[in-house]
């Protein structure tokens, strides 16, 4: 099956700029994240389309035989929530999502209204749990 052609891609957009533009407390979440996640991927942030801040290069071929680009781990700051994309993550109905805190889900992504809602050092272990699942897929 062909590469599927997604509208999210990798952008040459400033993700200094991007942060620089929200709100003080939001930003301060999303400077945060950016050192997690460019420690857990050891990879430099770079935007994915307009809203989307990403680290390390990942090719994912589902079951199903669609393919596509992305990124090993990502978050974006959305109106409501920070969203972090994990693929991989591991479950979270469990003690782990107990540990974590205040949080939801969705289809391949957690929801977290602010960092000071969760444990950061369980958060930073989801997200090395889900990065390192992914490279074990590759194997």
């Amino acid at each position: 099956m062909a590469k599927a052609e997604l509208k999210t891609k990798a952008t040459k957009g400033g993700v200094e700029t991007f942060l620089g533009a929200l709100e003080p407390d939001r930003r301060k979440d999303c400077e945060v994240l950016v050192r997690m996640l460019s420690r857990v991927t050891k990879a430099s942030p770079r935007m994915w389309g307009k809203s989307i801040v990403g680290f390390g290069d990942h090719h994912l071929k589902y079951e199903s035989g669609r393919e596509l680009d992305w990124f090993v781990a990502g978050f974006s700051p959305r109106k409501n929530d920070l969203t972090l994309y994990l693929v991989g993550s591991p479950p979270l109905d469990g003690d782990l999502g107990k540990r974590l805190g205040k949080h939801s889900t969705g289809k391949g992504c957690l929801y977290i209204r602010r960092l000071a809602d969760v444990d950061l050092d369980v958060l930073e272990e989801i997200a090395r749990q889900a990065a390192r699942s992914l490279k074990e897929r590759d194997r």
